[in-house]
């Protein structure tokens, strides 16, 4: 999907075609590498539940969408099969940023962990995530 040493603007060009993430949920690509992606989202009223609190749904997307980066640079297209999220806490910041790392890469198969931290320096959720290539 991605060459192996991109610039951020090549991987922002690339995945702006994720038109939910990037339009509608707002969350930009901050850097990339292969295995490693750093993705972030500023918080507004539409990121909430009707409790006030980030939707578990705005958090999954930003991590899933630092997986997707960090999975598609430097190697075959790679889609993600399953995911375990847990929610850490609620978050009283701006902004979240979501960190992709490769556990393990693998020819079919790899394993990723996404950490999402608030601007208040508070994880907020881990995924860990199986992809397919």
């Amino acid at each position: 999907m991605l060459p192996e040493n991109p610039t951020r603007d090549e991987i922002a060009a690339v995945f702006a075609a994720d038109r939910f993430a990037t339009e509608a949920a707002g969350c930009r690509v901050v850097s990339g590498e292969r295995d490693r992606a750093v993705a972030e989202m500023e918080l507004s009223d539409v990121h909430r539940n009707a409790m006030g609190n980030v939707m578990g749904g705005a958090i999954f997307t930003l991590a899933d969408f630092a997986l997707a980066i960090a999975c598609n640079i430097g190697e075959e297209p790679t889609v993600s099969v399953d995911h375990t999220v847990s929610f850490l806490r609620a978050t009283r910041g701006a902004k979240l940023t979501a960190t992709a790392v490769c556990d393990k890469p693998g020819r079919h198969l790899a394993f990723y962990t996404v950490v999402v931290e608030d601007d208040l320096g508070k994880q907020i959720a881990r995924m860990t995530a199986t992809c397919y290539r």
